[in-house]
């Protein structure tokens, strides 16, 4: 093995190393206190902030959190994306819905579609066509 070789291996492996140790974001685990997270203004972490408190459920959480998504969208906002956080576990809240997850970047449960209208609902109760399409989708 060449000296670049061992060089160039080195520096992989420590960056790997590197990569391992580097602290990854975990939901707050406060009890009924929602939370948006954010980047840090710093710019290398993530920051929680309480959006809400004493809200019973999950489901209230991402309520607030696609409150305010939507009040940030009328003022001229352009992100459709938010995270959010309750009770230790993260809210994803996008274009097709809302899901909850355990990690940032682990699996997903999807937990709220969108209506033709762009409301959220119960999964279930949305009435599909036969092929499985909602009913009253707006196009894409």
């Amino acid at each position: 093995m060449s000296r670049a070789s061992i060089t160039l291996l080195a520096i992989v492996a420590a960056s790997a190393a590197l990569g391992a140790c580097a602290k990854k974001a975990e939901a707050p685990g406060g009890t009924g206190v929602c939370y948006h997270m954010g980047q840090d203004a710093e710019g290398g972490g993530v920051r929680f902030n309480v959006v809400a408190r004493d809200q019973p459920q999950i489901e209230f959480c991402a309520a607030r959190l696609e409150e305010m998504r939507l009040r940030f969208l009328r003022l001229g906002g352009s992100k459709t994306e938010m995270v959010g956080a309750y009770q230790g576990q993260f809210i994803f809240i996008d274009r097709a819905g809302v899901k909850f997850g355990k990690s940032l970047d682990g699996p997903r449960f999807f937990a709220l579609a969108r209506t033709g209208d762009g409301r959220l609902a119960i999964p279930g109760a949305i009435q599909r066509q036969i092929d499985g399409r909602p009913v009253a989708v707006a196009p894409n």
